[in-house]
This record gives structure tokens, sequence and C-alpha cells, in this order.
């Protein structure tokens, strides 16, 4: 019975965290490399920290108290965490467990100084390294005093900034429990901490040496700035030396405290180069025995290093397998499509099925290896030009890589990733019967599709959905698609070259695409204005729709005056649209049409801010304005030299432009159309294997692959362990931040905007719809939480087409992500707003409620209040 209260340091390793919590689990693991030497010492296991805890059962009703305390609330957090603290501090240590820590230090030898560290079960993992969040003490002597400090290791799993941390993180206080590690105290020349990745670039290659006199307390304290090495390749390529005042030294009675150090040895290296390259090969091999960057904290004594600590660096980017030692150079897919949230694995694998080019996920994202078309001179240009005019970072960031010289292989431009023989395609005519007939294949596409899936179940209907994935992608691959997207988008960077040009104004295009015709995202902005006019005259039903939480609002509608219009209204919006959501290249998104209820508040708003008839006047000021602008443009450019062909060639780009802008929406209409049909197939497969005992619910199809569903349905057998280690992977990738461009060494790179003609304090973006507004910004992460009015300026990471009911509410916009012919972007043109989008860390420096200055026509946004 005593044995499973303490446990020998050698006696454990990495697989049982349950047992010893993260901190002791890799100290167990880091006992057994070879080579590796870790301070003797032994844990005090979780079982004893359940015993100590059923002595106080009113704990358990302290800790149901604060599961329901508002996150926000830190005041009750702080109480609540204390009261829980002092209580477990009062618990005398039961006499058995109090023998077995006792006999256990003996073994350490009489009278050993020793560290006394906490090890919770939720520390050190792959995903959230709790860094900091419970307590250590240092140099503790003699069998009473270690005794009341295990007592304060287990009380610190209570400090507010824990419980704090556990909220953001995810994790419940009541299912995380506290060992204690007990180690013999070491005595250094030197300590510090080891990155085996460059924390900051993410670079796997190149590992970072923190080093300072004494203990290491100084340092993760911030008592004193750290020398630092940086190794590559085994030698030592930068290092700064610090001036190194203070160090914590150990007291001869037990304790800490901080020491000055003398002058003369202040700014001499902590380490040589040599034995900072020789901690950096410990280092690797700590890293691969746990298969994962680590952060090691270690000791030099006598010439020789110990290691303390070894968790995974949570903040890493993780680098897609490319089954090869080669370098890559990888694109963010989710930058291209304004969705930069993680995917759930359905989402990623049937977005790769269904995408014209190979994807590579990583970190619950998807990546476009472009090392190849890199590496040729002729595909190279071509590549930088079309992400330079998307997204200038992602131009930055490949040339930031590019530069090195050394990573990307040069290839001959008659090599592959080279440019197609023949030439690009013959340019079509600028003829609206060209988008009738691209939108008219596509619709019929879609209706075939819909009525053919309906019988397949079973093996037969996956078998059915990868002939389908043919369809979708010949349909989206077809020339013509292309060539109209690219007429549109070229016609528009040619107005803006040589209207900049000819006439020295910026951003042309951007007034002369207002209201441009048959923009499928655009008309669905202006729709919903369209249903505000059938609510509003209607009071019974604004009120019904303020108090809305159940999806199932639309049935209740008829029941009250005006409701079965409003229903009607809604019910053909939805007919329309609803397969549209927020981040709807992820298939397991709920669609409009399963959560009608996040449309409610963008129409309240309608109904509040606009009156009648506001969609049709919205819509003719711009085509109005547009029309103005043209006879502006043209009548200026005749009176330059050589002006009457200027004016005819700018006629022309004007006239193609206004064909083919609004069908740059159509594709991505297209693609999630289709996208709900597979969903509502798979989902009604999903209900079968619920109901025939396979899955637990539906939606555990969400952490599979097709793939894997595809086998599901085959075996009728599915590994429950492997759908709740993806839930928790999924998790944690929220807290990962996508590069814009990500190396095979792990180097994230998010590019920068090289400018120095903005004022000092704005913040640089990307211009993309021309103007200036001022007004109050309003910082939306949640579409659903949308409160908005006339004259509010949209804040927020980054808009799909589902974002576009918002924009005929607001004045202006600024997102963290986004390009120039991206969906945000072409709206913000549509509905002439100014905009700016590339925005980095907009959402974190501008606050809800501050005063906001737009130059959108520049490029960047000004804090005034």
């Amino acid at each position: 019975m005593i044995e499973r209260y303490v446990l020998d340091l050698q006696e454990v390793d990495e697989t049982q965290v349950a047992v010893v919590g993260g901190k002791g689990a890799h100290l167990g693991g880091l006992s057994r490399i070879e080579g590796i030497r870790v301070p003797g010492g032994f844990c005090v296991t979780t079982d004893a920290f359940r015993l100590v805890m059923a002595q106080a059962p009113s704990i358990g009703d302290r800790l149901d108290e604060l599961s329901r305390v508002d996150p926000d609330d830190r005041e009750a957090i702080r109480t609540l965490s204390a009261a829980i603290r002092r209580t477990v501090e009062g618990i005398t240590v039961p006499d058995e467990l109090a023998a077995a820590i006792t006999d256990a230090l003996a073994r350490l030898g009489e009278g050993a100084a020793c560290a006394v560290r906490s090890s919770a079960t939720a520390e050190d993992l792959p995903t959230a390294s709790f860094a900091g969040q419970q307590d250590t003490y240092l140099n503790v002597v003699g069998p009473a005093a270690i005794l009341r400090n295990v007592s304060r290791c287990w009380a610190s799993l209570f400090t507010e900034r824990a419980v704090t941390y556990r909220r953001r993180n995810g994790v419940d206080d009541r299912t995380v429990h506290m060992a204690v590690v007990v180690q013999r105290m070491v005595f250094p020349h030197a300590a510090g901490v080891l990155f085996t990745a460059d924390p900051v670039t993410g670079n796997r290659k190149v590992a970072t040496v923190d080093a300072g006199f004494g203990l290491g307390e100084a340092l993760v304290s911030g008592l004193v700035n750290p020398d630092v090495f940086t190794v590559r390749h085994g030698e030592v390529v930068t290092r700064a030396i610090a001036a190194k005042q203070r160090a914590v030294q150990a007291l001869p009675a037990g304790g800490t405290r901080e020491v000055a150090i003398d002058p003369r040895r202040q700014e001499q290296p902590a380490l040589t180069d040599a034995q900072a390259v020789r901690l950096v090969r410990l280092g690797r091999r700590i890293e691969a025995h746990f298969g994962r960057p680590q952060d090691i904290e270690w000791c030099l004594v006598d010439d020789g290093f110990q290691i303390v600590q070894s968790r995974p660096i949570t903040t890493l980017f993780p680098v897609p397998e490319a089954g090869d030692q080669e370098n890559h150079v990888y694109v963010s897919v989710g930058h291209q499509q304004m969705m930069t949230d993680p995917m759930k694995p359905l989402g990623l694998s049937m977005w790769q099925l269904t995408a014209m080019v190979p994807m590579h996920a990583a970190g619950g994202r998807l990546f476009v290896d472009v090392t190849r078309r890199l590496a040729s001179p002729a595909s190279r240009a071509g590549l930088l030009d079309v992400m330079g005019r998307g997204d200038p970072l992602v131009r930055d960031a490949l040339e930031t890589v590019l530069d090195r010289g050394d990573f990307v292989p040069s290839l001959p431009d008659t090599g592959p990733g080279g440019p197609p023989a023949g030439g690009g395609p013959a340019p079509i005519e600028t003829d609206p019967a060209v988008v009738t007939e691209l939108i008219g294949r596509s619709e019929v596409s879609v209706a075939a599709l819909e009525r053919d899936i309906r019988t397949k179940t079973g093996p037969a209907l996956f078998d059915f959905l990868l002939d389908a994935f043919e369809e979708h992608r010949r349909v989206l691959g077809d020339p013509l698609n292309f060539q109209a997207i690219m007429a549109g988008m070229e016609a528009t960077w040619w107005l803006n070259d040589k209207l900049w040009e000819w006439l020295g104004e910026k951003n042309a295009a951007d007034t002369l695409t207002l209201s441009a015709p048959g923009n499928i995202t655009s008309e669905m902005g202006l729709e919903l204005l369209d249903i505000a006019d059938v609510i509003r005259p209607h009071p019974e039903v604004v009120s019904f729709l303020q108090g809305v939480e159940d999806e199932g609002f639309l049935d209740e509608l008829a029941k009250l005056p005006g409701g079965t219009e409003a229903r009607d209204a809604l019910e053909t919006y939805l007919d329309r649209y609803g397969m549209r959501c927020v981040a709807e290249i992820d298939i397991t998104r709920p669609r409009w049409r399963e959560r009608p209820t996040t449309l409610v508040p963008v129409i309240l708003d309608n109904v509040r801010n606009f009156g009648p008839g506001a969609a049709e006047r919205r819509f003719e000021q711009g085509r109005l304005k547009a029309r103005e602008k043209e006879q502006d443009v043209l009548s200026r450019l005749r009176s330059l030299p050589d002006g009457d062909r200027k004016a005819d060639e700018a006629k022309r780009m004007i006239d193609r432009v206004r064909t083919f802008i609004g069908y740059r929406e159509y594709p991505k209409y297209g693609i999630v159309s289709r996208y709900f049909v597979y969903k509502q197939a798979l989902l009604a497969e999903a209900g079968r294997l619920v109901r025939a005992g396979v899955l637990a619910e539906k939606e555990d199809i969400f952490y599979l692959t097709f793939q894997e569903l595809h086998d599901v349905a085959r075996s009728h057998q599915v590994d429950g362990r492997l759908v709740q280690r993806r839930k928790e992977a999924f998790r944690s990738y929220h807290a990962l931040t996508p590069p814009r461009v990500l190396t095979s060494d792990g180097e994230a790179l998010s590019g920068a905007y090289r400018r120095d003609d903005v004022p000092a304090g704005a913040l640089v973006g990307l211009p993309v719809s021309a103007g200036t507004v001022e007004g109050r910004a309003r910082v939306i992460l949640d579409m659903a939480e949308a409160d908005l009015e006339a004259g509010d300026i949209l804040v927020t990471t980054f808009t799909d087409p589902s974002w576009s009911p918002l924009f005929v509410a607001v004045a202006g916009l600024v997102t963290e992500v986004g390009g120039l012919m991206t969906h945000g972007a072409v709206i913000a043109r549509e509905y002439g707003l100014p905009a700016v989008v590339g925005v980095e860390g907009a959402t974190r420096l501008i606050r809800d409620g501050q005063r906001i200055r737009v130059h959108g026509t520049d490029g960047y946004v000004e804090i005034l209040s």
C-alpha cells in the first residue's frame, strides 16, 4: 500500500503522467536516456494527493462553486482559490504517507538538501506547458521542512494564476491532480535554459542556450539577463554575453538568497562555446527521445551537465510531413482562403480531396508546397507576382527565404514547375454571356449532385463521393472558369497601374467596381436588407427575434402577425445562401441552414439602422458613383497627349472589369453549395452509424478523415481513442498562430511591410478599398455577436463571404488577414467601404469602442482615442 504513495524517479517514465504528473513523468523519462544525468529523487504520487484531499470533503464543494464562476470574475476566482489553498495547507499529512516520504528521504542521504517541485497531471503536455503555474521550493533541508513544502506544492494547484490558466486551456479543475517531485539539490556553477528549436522563429535546426551564474532561478524569475548562445550544425553561430550583476545561491542552512557578482566576473561568459555545443548535443538526444523540440532546464556542476527539467515547446507551429530530407517552402492556404482557424480532420481531408493542387496538413491548417515553383526562375517570378498582388506579406516572406541563397535549390527553367508549353490560355471576349454560361454549368452540376446522391448509403455513398470530387475539380478546373476569374482581376490591376501612371490616381479601380453586376456575395448582404424590410413593419416579429435562442424558431414565426411573410422571406434566403457560414471551407462548420440564429443579430441591426428600400438605394448609388468615375477618368484621359488611345484602352478595361469582377465570387459559392450536399449525405450516414452502435454521436465523424470514415462505413468499427485524441489535438491547435510561410526547418515567416510613408504609431496594412473613414471600432470575433450601429468600423481577424451581411451596416473594414483580391477586399470595394487588411495584431491593438481612422487608399489605420 505504501509503495503507491512514493515512487523513485528511476521507476517512472513519460507514460505515467496520471501517477506522477507531467514534470515527474518527464524527469523519469530523462533519467532513462543514455548519457543524460538527472539528480536523484522520488515522486510523491497523485494517489497521495487524493488521500490528502479526502481529509477535507469541503474542497469538493468549493471546486464545484469555482466551476460555476465566470472566467472573467477575477475577484471571485481569487477569493475561492485562496480559501482552497488555506484548507489544503492546513491538512495534516497522514502518518503512513509521512512515513513513506521520510523513508524515501533517508535513501537520498541523511540531511540532504532537496528541491521540492510541483508536478501536476495537466503540465508539460505537448499542447500546454503550464510553465510556472505551480510552485517550486529550493534547498529544503530536513523531513519536517520537506513535508511542509510538499503540502505547499499541493496547495499551489489552486493559485489564482493556475486556475485561470486552466480555464483558458479548457481544463476542468476537478480533473487535475498534483504529484510532487523531491530531488537532491544541485549547487551549480552555472545554470539556464536550452531550447532545442528557436522559440522565436520556430527553426528546428537552431538551438538557443540561455545561461547565467548560480541557480537557474535567477534567469527564470527575470532577475538577470542571460548570456545567449545560438548553435546551428554543431557550432556557435552567435553569442550575446550579458552583464550578470546578480545570482541566486543556496544558503547552508536551507533556502536561497540573491548575491552580487564580483564586477570582474560579471561580463565573463557563464559557458564556453564548447560547453554550449556539448549541451545542445545532449539536448538533441533528449529531443529525439521525446519526439519533439524541448525546453530544457540544466545545471553545470564540475564541467558536467545535469538536467532538472524538460518539457515540450508548445508554441511552435508543426511542420508538414514531407517524407524526405529535402528543403521545402510551404504557403498557408488559410491566408488565401480567409480562414486561419484550425480545421477538423474531415474538413482538412475534404478540402485536400477537392483542391486543384496537393495540400499538406499541419497544426490543423493546410499548406501548399511551392518549393519547385520557387526553384525555377521563370515560375518563381510568376509566383511572386501573384502572391504579391494577393498579399504582399506572403511575397515578402518568400523573398526572405530566397535571399538566403542556399535554402531553395535552383532549377533550370525547363525543369518541373516551369511555364506550360504553348504559353497561357487565349484571352476571352468581354461578353456577359460567358459568365451566364459558367453559372449555368455550375448550377446544372450541383443539381445533378443533389439528385444522384439521394439514393446512396454505406460504402456506395463513399464511392459515389469520390466520383463527385472528380466532377467538383472538373468544374473548378474548367479553363473558361479560370479565364473569367483572371479577366476581372487582370483588368483591375491594369486600371490601377495605368491610371496611377497616367493620372496619378491611386486605386482608381476601387470606385470603378462599385455595384458591379452579378456578385453573389454582395447580393447576399443586400438581400438581408430586403428581409429587414419584410420584418420592420411587424413589432411582434421584431420582439420575438430579439429573444430567439432555439434553432427551430422559423416554425414559431408563423404564429405571429406578419410572421408568415417573415418566415417565407428567411426560408427563401436560406434556400439560396443557407450553405454559407463563417470558415466555410471547413465542411464541419455549422451552416446557416443548420444554425439560422446566426443571422438574427444582423437582421435586427438592419431593422434598426436602415429604412425601407435600403438595398436598392445602396446598389444604385454605387452604380451611379462608378458611372461618374468612369466618365471623369475618360474625360481626363482624353485631354492627355495620345489621350484618345488611352481613353479607349481604359474604357475597354472598365467594361471588362464590370463584366467579370462579380464572377470572382461565384466559384467559391459553387464549391460551398457542393460541400453542403456532401455534408448532409455524410451526416445522414453518421446517423445510421450511431443507430447501429458504431459511433457515440454523429459529430464524431468530424474527427476522422474522409478515408477513415470510408473504412468505418465498410467495417462498422471505429477507434474511439483515436476520436478522443483528435478532439484534444483540435482544441490545442487553437493556441497556434499559423504563419503565412513555413519552411521544412520549422521556420515561421509572416512577412513585413517595407514602408516609411505612414505616420508614427499607425498600424500598417494593405490598402484594398479606397477612401478614408473615421468612426467607432467594433472588434468582432464572432459574427453571431455583432451589435453594430451606422458609422461603425468592423475590426476582425478575417472575413470570408459569410461576413458580407455585416458589410452593409459598417462604414469601414480592418482585418488581420487578407489580400487585394480576397473576398473581404472585393466586397468592401463593391460597397465602397474604405478597407485596410493584413494589419498584424489588429484585434489586439485596437480596443472595442476606440475611435479610429481607416486610410483605405494608403493602407494604414490611426488610433484616435
